[in-house]
């Protein structure tokens, strides 16, 4: 599943008129990077979760035919945050699945994360950007154990962590049951402190550079990206 209903403030005025996922990149919606990415991997099932202007993604990708895919959508009724947004979803999930954040890309093998989460007795996986060359500027925000297991995540730390969350997650479903209904919930503000807590939430290392278009400046470094 894609997150794909945020506001997109930071892009103001762009977001104003479309959804963050629509913004043009290299000539077409950023989302259609994101879709054809996961069609070249041959994983055809992705249940957009859509909120602010939803209708001009479900209206622009339909079923997905047109893409070798297969599009279901979700659509939250006001802001739910991304916990939220999983948990209004939950009748369409399945027992496990993977996570993609809707400003976000990451050309890796999504398959060796979601294996990676089923083959473990975690809940949930998060795969992390190894930021040594301090190449994207994006805050260090996670460390891990010796076992991979993530011991710390926290946007905002004053301590030296390793890795940066890299917008891709791999979940069960009973992660989705922790959430509450019916209120705003941040997964990775709420829900991930709980993960941590039982040591159920593992990491999947990469190297492989990820982007996004967070801000205007980010939106410049993948358009030179997407578009070389």
């Amino acid at each position: 599943m894609i997150l794909a209903g945020g506001l997109g403030t930071r892009l103001r005025p762009v977001t104003a008129t479309v959804p963050k996922p629509m913004v043009p990149v290299a000539g077409v919606p950023y989302l259609e990077h994101q879709l054809r990415l996961l069609a070249k991997q041959d994983i055809r099932d992705v249940l957009l979760l859509t909120g602010y202007l939803g209708e001009q993604i479900e209206e622009y990708f339909g079923n997905g035919s047109s893409f070798s895919l297969r599009i279901d959508y979700s659509r939250e009724p006001h802001p739910l945050g991304t916990g939220g947004a999983l948990r209004h979803a939950r009748p369409k999930l399945h027992d496990s699945f993977l996570v993609i954040y809707g400003d976000s890309y990451l050309p890796i093998e999504y398959g060796e994360a979601f294996t990676t989460l089923i083959s473990s007795g975690a809940a949930g996986l998060v795969v992390a950007y190894d930021n040594s060359r301090e190449d994207t500027s994006v805050k260090n925000n996670i460390d891990v154990d010796d076992e991979f297991y993530v011991s710390c995540y926290q946007k905002d730390s004053p301590d030296q962590l390793s890795y940066v969350e890299a917008g891709v997650l791999a979940l069960r479903r009973a992660v989705v049951d922790l959430v509450p209904e019916g209120r705003p919930i941040s997964l990775e503000q709420e829900i991930f402190p709980q993960l941590i807590a039982s040591r159920s939430l593992i990491a999947f290392i990469t190297t492989q550079r990820f982007y996004d278009i967070g801000t205007p400046e980010r939106l410049e470094a993948i358009e030179r990206l997407l578009g070389a």
